[in-house]
């Protein structure tokens, strides 16, 4: 028995003495050659910005300036006294041989003059090419040839828990290295515009390097470092990278003509809940709805109509209402395209070319004026309705009952309601038919404008 509990003995510590060298033929990573082989294409950026005077005065004569009392003389001396400069600090990184250098927006926007200085300490004056705010990726060129350059890598291939380096300048230390994991990938973020799906690392990110590389372990940059989520302003582990495959086609738009040019559809859109994907008959929320459409726009000339559930354009899944922003601006204008919406529970394909971008909102402001129509009684919804008298057609609420649909639905004092159950309200007659139809315990689509922006949601009469 003594034998028998020794060997069950032994098998354990052996058994034990396997785990423990199999984990230590398993080192962590050395990231030392990457970092050195890359470094040198990795640049430290430093934008001024000359202060501007609240007064732009121009300077007074010797001989005027006598005749003003010595208390006024020291308030106008501080008045026209020489610009302060305000500077900002950022990375960058070599693109090409020829001096290209990529960054991002934030770094160099509105200001004087960049500055660019190379690992060996060299130091150019650097003209900005062009720049994209949606994207926040902007392009520099110094005149400089026989550089170091990193590769964008065309397709990053990230899976999450992959480990990535980034090197840049935090808070002023240049050519600082960092590395962590992937976070997680195709991340929307609030802040953003919707045309970037992040990369999210874990990597100590802190101000200053913002436009720095962002490295997979073959030394490919695969993002570039862009924001931070902090409520201190230094990394807390939430940091945030533009996929390189997308920087990639930033970077051709402003070589070739500055700027960049996008596809645009000419739709307001808004996101889909679980209520309201069962008045779409979906069993699960997905798509993006469409609020307004532009007049003439794109969508209107497809036939999009107000009310349409886009779930697919161009062979794209439409999971929510960030997927669309960025699927079209991906796409350049003149693309013909084709895309899937549910209509009253029914899918339709529809056709359209997309037209260039346009930076002016579609979104239109109801007026009302001083001669109020006739205001009916509280309806199965709680709400008092009169006729909407403005450029939207509909029915413009008077007043919420407490504890009504309407009020559990969100709807205040004001709103024009221009769509129920995906009908247009064209009188307050069609509005009242549409409610005495309504079923009870069943959510229903409801469209209003708060505003001047179009809501949709669902209600539901209990």
């Amino acid at each position: 028995m003594k034998r028998f509990l020794l060997h069950t003995a032994s098998l354990i510590l052996l058994s034990i003495s396997l785990v423990i060298i199999s984990v230590e033929a398993a080192p962590l990573p050395d990231f030392s050659e990457l970092i050195e082989k890359s470094s040198p294409a990795v640049v430290k950026i430093t934008a001024v910005t000359k202060a501007r005077p609240a007064n732009q005065m121009r300077q007074m004569p010797n001989n005027q300036m006598q005749d003003i009392p010595e208390i006024f003389r020291e308030f106008l001396d501080q008045r026209q006294a020489p610009q302060r400069e305000y500077g900002s600090l950022g990375t960058g990184f070599f693109i090409s041989s020829d001096g290209y250098v990529l960054t991002n927006n934030r770094v160099v926007s509105d200001v004087d003059e960049i500055k660019v200085i190379l690992n060996d300490g060299r130091e150019f004056d650097a003209k900005l090419m062009g720049a994209d705010e949606r994207t926040d990726i902007a392009l520099l060129k110094i005149n400089a040839k026989n550089l170091p350059q990193l590769t964008l890598s065309k397709n990053e291939k990230l899976k999450v828990g992959q480990w990535v380096v980034a090197i840049g300048s935090p808070l002023g230390l240049d050519y600082s290295a960092s590395a962590g994991i992937v976070s997680a990938i195709g991340r929307n973020i609030p802040s953003d515009r919707g045309y970037v799906q992040f990369i999210q690392t874990d990597i100590a990110i802190n101000p200053g390097n913002s436009g720095g590389p962002l490295f997979n372990m073959d030394g490919e940059v695969v993002g570039i470092n862009s924001q931070i989520y902090s409520s201190s302003g230094g990394s807390v582990g939430l940091s945030f990278a533009i996929p390189s495959s997308l920087a990639i086609d930033v970077v051709s738009q402003l070589k070739d003509k500055g700027r960049v040019e996008r596809g645009w559809l000419g739709v307001v859109i808004s996101n889909i809940d679980k209520d309201l994907a069962s008045a779409y008959g979906l069993e699960k929320a997905q798509g993006a709805i469409v609020s307004e459409i532009a007049p003439q726009g794109p969508a209107e000339k497809a036939g999009v109509k107000v009310g349409d559930l886009i779930v697919k354009f161009n062979g794209q899944d439409v999971h929510s209402q960030a997927d669309l922003p960025r699927i079209v601006g991906q796409l350049a204008p003149g693309t013909k395209v084709t895309f899937d919406v549910i209509r009253k529970g029914k899918r339709e394909t529809l056709n359209g070319t997309l037209e260039k971008l346009k930076e002016d909102s579609v979104a239109a402001s109801p007026v009302t004026n001083n001669d109020e129509p006739e205001a009916t009684k509280t309806d199965a919804l709680g709400l008092v309705v009169v006729a909407a008298t403005g450029t939207e057609k509909g029915v413009q609420i008077m007043s919420v009952e407490p504890d009504s649909a309407a009020q559990r639905a969100g709807l205040q004092r004001g709103d024009v309601i221009t769509q129920l159950n995906f009908v247009e309200l064209d009188s307050v007659a069609t509005y009242a038919k549409v409610v005495s139809d309504m079923p009870k315990n069943t959510a229903k689509a409801i469209r209003f404008v708060r505003k001047g922006t179009p809501i949709f949601r669902s209600i539901t009469i209990k």
